[in-house]
């Protein structure tokens, strides 16, 4: 019995000998598949030393009319636009940063601090637009203390970037362009600049978003990022491990914990091209107006996603209308690659070269078509008026209306098959709210005049005098109404 006893125990510190044993090579085999990860660097101290010698200081000197607000990239003057972030914080952050002095109404000289880095031996470069903007006095600063006076080749406030240029000298020590593209969440990377005016200061984070859209344009495409960015950081590179720039910093959210964005090279880099060869920016322009697919109209069209841009207007005379696009089309694809919403399209095709056909792909009456169409310029100004001049004539009486169509009809709940001009938008404190127009209201007459379009409509209120009563024959669900009203 003893024999067994100890037989039974020598057996069972053997078999937990052998699972131990099992354990320990479990573990080494785990630990091997992770040998190879590393999760830190050991140091950004060669990186930061090579890196810092192409990083600059930018101090800037402006003239302020009357005591204005001076940063206008985000906000534009008060009471005009919305701050992207919807809160305080940013704005009184900027604020403090930028010292809109006491006494408005006075000229007073401004002085600010900013990054850039050098791309080249021959003088060029990179900052953020906000950085240089209207200033009277641009003078950089090289890390081995060097100072030049800059001239600026060009800039393109709707990326908030910027070309300025100093003497070509020796001494310059470029830092190479990286691939945005490649960098995945997670990723190391490295920002240095001059925050709160504390020159060839490094901080290290890590790639926490992609694609980020903050509203601070039709082009947000943001590296969010949480290595420590702040005022004076603008316009410095954000870098990989390798030492090449794969960022241009830009935007700080106020109270954000770190929270900072950077422009991805792969926006950047053709943007300082244009600036560098031709001292502006040309991007192309298709001429249509265009919005994202709800899930109503994706299920409308009897789509499976609500993937694709849906055009609401076709600019008569432009691209698109030449090659035969229409309103209600739904673009799917652009060259063969998928389009998925209005802000992917917008910047296809401002980054295609003006003159060049394209083949776009479009649904049409849930049939598929492919049509070439040639970009132009994007012309500003026109597009200004264009905008201007749509919102002027749609809202004369503080309503907009449009020609009654298929998807306008199962928006209102309506018939497709009716006649007239319906509204779709009406001002709150305009003539035709307070006279009891609505929204989804068939304008049948005008003063006892057929309205069988927009453009019928908009003839007849043309032609008849400010202070002179208009007479609308409506139909609304519940029946017809006549509301009158003064121009």
């Amino acid at each position: 019995m003893l024999l067994k006893t100890k037989q039974h125990v020598l057996i069972s510190a053997l078999g937990i000998i052998l699972f131990i044993c099992g354990c320990g090579d479990s573990q080494m085999v785990q630990a091997r598949s992770y040998e190879n990860l590393q999760m830190v660097p050991a140091n950004f101290s060669e990186l930061a030393k090579i890196a810092r010698q192409g990083v600059v200081n930018i101090r800037t000197e402006k003239t302020i009319k009357g005591g204005g607000r001076v940063f206008q990239y985000f906000f534009g003057p008060k009471g005009e636009q919305q701050n992207p972030f919807g809160n305080d914080q940013f704005d009184d952050f900027f604020d403090r940063f930028f010292g809109e002095e006491e006494g408005s109404g006075r000229d007073y000289k401004q002085k600010s601090l900013g990054s850039g880095f050098i791309i080249d031996k021959e003088g060029y470069i990179v900052t953020n637009n906000h950085v240089i903007e209207d200033a009277d006095d641009i003078k950089v600063k090289l890390a081995n203390g060097d100072e030049f006076d800059a001239t600026v080749v060009g800039r393109d406030p709707k990326t908030d970037l910027a070309l300025i240029k100093v003497p070509k000298s020796s001494k310059l020590q470029p830092i190479p362009w990286g691939k945005s593209e490649d960098m995945k969440v997670g990723d190391w990377v490295v920002a240095i600049g001059s925050p709160f005016g504390l020159e060839q200061t490094v901080t290290a984070g890590i790639v926490s978003a992609k694609g980020r859209t903050i509203g601070s344009g039709p082009y947000d495409d943001f590296i969010q990022t949480d290595a420590s960015i702040n005022q004076g950081n603008s316009g410095g590179p954000l870098l990989n491990l390798q030492g090449e720039v794969i960022g241009i910093n830009t935007a700080i959210i106020a109270g954000g914990q770190g929270i900072g964005f950077a422009i991805p090279t792969k926006l950047a880099y053709g943007i300082i091209d244009q600036l560098k060869n031709e001292g502006e920016v040309t991007r192309g322009w298709l001429g249509v107006g265009i919005q994202n697919l709800t899930k109503e109209m994706a299920d409308y069209y009897h789509l499976d996603s609500q993937e694709g841009v849906l055009i609401s207007q076709v600019y008569e005379g432009d691209p698109a209308d030449k090659a035969g696009i229409q309103a209600q089309d739904i673009i799917i694809a652009v060259n063969g690659k998928k389009i998925k919403d209005t802000r992917q399209l917008s910047r296809v095709i401002a980054e295609t070269s003006v003159g060049k056909e394209i083949s776009v792909d479009i649904l049409r009456n849930g049939r598929k078509k492919s049509l070439n169409v040639v970009i132009a310029r994007r012309d500003d100004a026109r597009l200004g008026d264009l905008s201007t001049s749509s919102s002027h004539r749609g809202k004369t009486l503080g309503m907009r209306v449009e020609d009654l169509n298929e998807h306008l009809a199962s928006r209102f709940q309506l018939k497709s098959n009716e006649k007239g001009a319906i509204v779709v938008e009406i001002d709150r404190s305009g003539k035709a709210a307070e006279a009891g127009i609505q929204a989804g209201d068939i304008i049948v007459e005008v003063n006892r005049t057929s309205v069988g379009s927009k453009k019928d409509y908009h003839s007849i209120v043309d032609s008849v005098d400010e202070g002179d009563e208009l007479k609308f024959f409506i139909k609304r669900r519940n029946g017809f109404h006549v509301i009158k009203l003064e121009k």
